[in-house]
């Protein structure tokens, strides 16, 4: 391993409060060189040997820069990749910038932060907002301690419990509940490991994103990019696809009165396809086997739903759906079934509280987009995805566990009972136990 501080990571903020990071790593071939190499081995049948001769010769920026776009440069940039890492950003920023199939990376867990600290995001910068917005941290405090002795009588620990363990689980879950009062205004980081085009064509597409610190930062996440690597990416634009773009803007979201907690919309199943791949179905083991790709000709299945921010973060993680991008507005009110996870003096509490923030949000002057930053997480949203019948049996089985969030859970056993009558095997976990150690073992620690 190479000495740390000689690295050149690319370090930008956008004029607010965002960081972006490309990570340089000891690597003497970088992302451009390997995709040249790779580029030019498509070209011959000659030894790799021979091709390291070549960048030795020219190496990558020389390569890159005079012979990229004749060779069809996008299939060049699959070839390289580039991690990123971005701090300080709203939820909303983590979730436009998830928002593609191929997204690949990580982002911090509210399951397992203490948000007392975070920074808020609070793009409007009013004393009237700002009031708002210590009025959410503030009732996220007072239900802290509360609610862990809460959970401490509801679910002693066993005799056969390993003390930290239970300790982990039970903050777990206190943060878990305690989270759904919070907005997206709270702060996040993440990463992102991708190709160079996904890159290029992401930032594409957040230029003209509905709302501004989304736009910010794809414009700084440009500059990042373009400085580590000037030969792959390029500032030029084309008006009409800007303009194209820019049109698209306002369908961004999806937004619905949906009254059914989950209803199928579309079914494009093929029944003789389905009769024919029945014993493939059938014979999958119960230790998380994945059925292979071909099964997916089989057709897809769309639903609409209602789901909570804070549960639908965890369905976006699913890469294998196409997933419309819900709006968070008030308009659908809260899922009840938090309600069963709160003592009864924390319930008196809590229903009021959202109610006045609910009022609150209708009398302040913002357009909805913006309004989303100070909307609490408990809220319900209009959801629409598509699945093919192979990720939506994966995902039924994974997140019908009992360390699933409830409402998750729910939608997900919700989703399984339109297809149980397809007499396909499945692998559902419909226990009723919701305090699951096992939810702690999902936490990364430095030992």
């Amino acid at each position: 391993m190479g000495n740390l501080e000689s690295l050149n990571h690319i370090h930008k903020k956008t004029d607010s409060w965002c960081s972006v990071f490309v990570l340089d790593t000891w690597s003497l071939i970088d992302s451009e060189a390997e995709a040249m190499l790779q580029a030019l081995h498509s070209r011959s049948t000659g030894w790799l040997l021979s091709h390291l001769e070549v960048l030795k010769d020219k190496w990558a920026d020389n390569f890159m820069s005079k012979f990229y776009v004749g060779y069809g440069h996008k299939s060049i940039w699959d070839c390289g990749s580039i991690t990123i890492f971005i701090e300080w950003v709203s939820m909303l920023w983590a979730k436009a910038i998830q928002d593609t199939r191929l997204y690949n990376g990580q982002e911090a867990s509210t399951r397992y932060i203490d948000f007392s600290q975070q920074d808020i995001i609070n793009p409007l910068w009013t004393k009237e907002w700002e009031d708002l917005l210590e009025t959410q941290r503030a009732f996220y405090l007072e239900l802290l301690e509360p609610l862990k002795k809460y959970i401490w009588s509801v679910y002693p620990i066993q005799s056969d419990q390993n003390q930290k363990i239970y300790d982990k689980t039970v903050e777990a879950k206190v943060f878990d509940i305690c989270r759904w009062f919070l907005p997206a205004w709270c702060s996040t980081n993440l990463a992102r490991h991708t190709t160079l085009r996904q890159v290029a064509d992401r930032i594409t597409q957040l230029r003209h994103h509905p709302l501004p610190e989304i736009q910010e930062i794809a414009k700084t996440l440009l500059e990042a990019v373009l400085e580590k690597y000037p030969n792959s990416f390029s500032e030029k634009t084309y008006e009409e696809t800007e303009a194209y773009l820019e049109s698209t803007k306002d369908s961004y979201y999806f937004h619905k009165n949906l009254q059914e907690s989950v209803t199928l919309i579309a079914n494009n199943l093929d029944d003789q396809k389905l009769e024919s791949f029945k014993s493939i179905l059938n014979a999958r083991p119960n230790n998380k086997t994945e059925l292979p790709t071909f099964v997916d000709s089989i057709g897809t299945l769309s639903f609409q739903y209602l789901l909570d921010f804070g549960s639908f973060r965890d369905i976006q993680r699913h890469r294998a759906p196409y997933q419309r991008m819900p709006l968070l507005t008030s308009d659908l009110w809260f899922h009840q079934r938090y309600l069963e996870s709160l003592s009864d003096d924390i319930k008196e509490k809590a229903v009021p509280y959202l109610q006045s923030m609910k009022d609150r949000l209708s009398k302040l002057e913002a357009d909805t987009y913006t309004k989303q930053y100070y909307t609490p997480m408990w809220f319900n949203m209009s959801c629409e995805i598509m699945w093919t019948l192979p990720s939506l049996i994966y995902l039924t089985e994974l997140r019908s566990t009992t360390y699933v969030h409830s409402t998750l859970r729910q939608v997900a056993i919700r989703m399984w009972s339109y297809i149980q009558d397809l007499w396909i095997k499945m692998f559902l976990d419909t226990s009723s136990d919701e305090f699951d150690t096992r939810r702690w073992k999902q936490d990364i620690e430095v030992k």
